[in-house]
């Protein structure tokens, strides 16, 4: 996502203005050229770190929607990069009486407890499924939303759930190779395992629902200022140093959340 500001207009273009912000999908490169259609203008109030967290909020509105969280059902999310830690406030904005988030980073589970999150878990500290029974008065989750794509946070997510709860498995997975036992707990607690992607229509609630409704949901959310993406893009670099930071990005990923880039 990349934010900046109008410095020239086609012709034909009509609605826009010279020094406008607008945001939209780019690679990172100093000037886009953009259709008029494929830009969001952005309200004056709003942060360039709100507008870039409209693609991960997406994909976590997407999950809860999928997930049928309602009103008053505990919830878990299950890694907490840009999407999972938007998941977690979408949970508490969908009424989630409980929330609990799931890294084995430190500084990301800073970063849910401070965005709604009642109860953070480093997988690699504890038995996941039994510290969140135990928060739960033993009956585990309603609907744990799995973001990483990790097989064993999904095999943390089937042990963590209720009898007949939900998993929503919103992260893009691989083959898997191990971490996974669907004969520990899953034929006992029968979980019901949703998979969730924003803009595979037509939506689980087609016709009300498609993806144009999603994004522009959470385009007038996050313009309305519903969530706090300060610390969700974490670290932001100058442009001169993205290529070490993107490798320092892979090697360290505990050094940060969703890098940003400043143009200065």
């Amino acid at each position: 996502m990349c934010v900046g500001r109008i410095i020239e207009i086609g012709d034909d273009v009509e609605g826009f203005e010279i020094g406008e912000r607008v945001v939209s999908h780019g690679h990172l490169k100093e000037t886009h050229t953009w259709r008029a259609g494929g830009v969001l203008k952005m309200h004056d109030q709003m942060t360039w770190k709100e507008a870039v967290c409209y693609d991960p909020a997406h994909f976590a509105m997407s999950a809860i929607r999928d997930g049928k969280v309602r009103v008053g059902e505990r919830v878990a999310v299950f890694g907490l990069g840009a999407i999972g830690l938007m998941t977690v406030q979408m949970a508490r904005i969908a009424g989630a009486d409980f929330v609990a988030a799931v890294d084995p980073i430190e500084g990301r589970r800073k970063v849910a407890e401070k965005t709604g999150a009642e109860l953070v878990i480093d997988p690699t500290a504890c038995n996941v499924g039994e510290v969140l029974k135990e928060a739960t008065g033993g009956l585990g989750v309603d609907v744990a939303v799995e973001t990483s794509a990790v097989y064993k946070a999904l095999d943390d997510a089937i042990r963590s759930v209720t009898f007949e709860g939900t998993i929503v498995y919103a992260g893009r997975a691989k083959e898997c190779t191990g971490g996974l036992d669907l004969g520990a707990v899953a034929h006992v607690n029968i979980p019901n395992i949703i998979f969730a992607r924003a803009n595979s229509d037509p939506n689980r609630d087609h016709p009300r629902w498609n993806f144009r409704r999603i994004i522009d949901t959470c385009w007038k959310w996050l313009a309305a200022g519903r969530f706090d993406c300060e610390d969700v893009v974490d670290p932001v670099v100058p442009f001169e140093d993205s290529v070490e930071a993107y490798i320092e990005m892979d090697n360290h990923p505990e050094r940060s959340v969703k890098l940003g880039v400043s143009f200065g």
